[in-house]
């Protein structure tokens, strides 16, 4: 039977001032409460130990605290984490957490599965079922900042960049950013937090006005023939769009737009398309993510050769373009760009959402 409490993760400071406001209660409140999901990742209202007995009893007969299980935990041989976790409704979804020498990046999923349907995406390939709430949304990083503290660590970093199109779930992914800006929720500065799209750019222009976060922008061709093949959203929304949604952008302390970049092996990743992808670019404040593409069992690519990356590479910087070749992360455990699927071990490559069994982390 569903919990008919109301659930309080997922609520901005404001929603959470305006949920008290009407049941009597005083603004600060909302900031105490505020504080101890999101900040001290409290999963039971008898963790809040500066709120009155009765007070705390009244929320526990009113409210709850959403907390989906992590089903499914496993280690990469690089470290990179992922973890599937099984929904209310019996969705899976995944998210994957990224550990380098400075940083703690948390990628997480928007939407169980994707509409979007880019052909060399595993995620893609699953199918759409459904938007995620902010609650289902913001567990993710809930969840991430406590496995992350219980080890003297703290996440630093959050990437919209995991299953699903942030920009398709724009009410849900908005409620999860203003919480992780909020100085009462996680903190984060505007340049922490990534929003990924495959360049819906009404919702590009939309979110970069409304908050200053940075965006990761797939382009993955630099003609909208190829592009359209590769990714059905180009005839909605062809490159010159996109390019000129991503030049509105406000860019602020110096920062650039990242347009990411899937080299498939004889498809785009030739010399020829990376002086047409210098050439499109050309006059915008970007940096260039090049990402070798990601077997899975829904692809029918090949990665280029590191060869053939370094050449896509250097012809970009020679243009000027600030480029990066992605490291390949958690390839092992299929948590790689373009791997995530729901899917448990056992059923992956058969596209089902995963089992009901548990993966405790395997030692690299």
């Amino acid at each position: 039977m569903k919990d008919a409490r109301t659930d309080l993760k997922g609520m901005s400071l404001g929603e959470l001032e305006a949920f008290f406001r009407t049941r009597g209660k005083e603004r600060y409140r909302a900031r105490q409460v505020s504080r101890w999901i999101y900040q001290k990742v409290a999963e039971e209202f008898s963790a809040m130990t500066d709120l009155s007995r009765g007070f705390r009893e009244e929320l526990v007969a009113t409210c709850r605290i959403s907390s989906p299980a992590a089903e499914i935990m496993e280690l990469s041989r690089d470290g990179t984490e992922k973890f599937l976790f099984r929904l209310e409704d019996g969705e899976a979804v995944e998210s994957v957490l990224i550990p380098e020498e400075n940083r703690r990046t948390l990628c997480v999923s928007t939407q169980a599965g994707c509409a979007l349907s880019c052909v060399f995406c595993a995620t893609g390939a699953s199918g759409f079922r459904r938007n995620m709430t902010s609650a289902e949304i913001i567990h993710q990083v809930c969840f991430a900042a406590r496995r992350l503290a219980e080890r003297g660590e703290r996440l630093t970093n959050v990437v919209f960049m995991g299953m699903g199109e942030p920009l398709e779930n724009v009410p849900e992914v908005s409620r999860a950013i203003d919480i992780l800006l909020s100085p009462h929720g996680f903190r984060l500065a505007g340049k922490r937090v990534t929003v990924s799209t495959a360049g819906i750019v009404p919702a590009m222009r939309d979110l970069a006005d409304r908050y200053p976060v940075s965006f990761a922008v797939s382009l993955n061709a630099a003609s909208d023939e190829v592009r359209s093949r590769l990714m059905p959203v180009d005839r909605k929304y062809p490159l010159r769009e996109v390019v000129a949604a991503m030049r509105g952008i406000p860019l602020r302390s110096g920062r650039k737009v990242t347009a990411e970049y899937v080299l498939l092996s004889g498809v785009n990743d030739s010399p020829a398309d990376a002086r047409s992808l210098a050439r499109l670019l050309s006059g915008t404040r970007v940096k260039v993510n090049l990402i070798s593409f990601n077997p899975h069992p829904h692809g029918n690519f090949r990665s280029p050769s590191p060869a053939s990356v370094d050449r896509f590479r250097d012809v970009l910087m020679s243009a000027g373009i600030q480029t990066i070749t992605r490291e390949r992360r958690g390839a092992d455990i299929r948590a790689a760009c373009g791997q995530l699927t729901g899917a448990s071990k056992d059923q992956r490559g058969r596209g089902k959402t995963g089992s009901r069994g548990r993966e405790e982390p395997k030692n690299p």
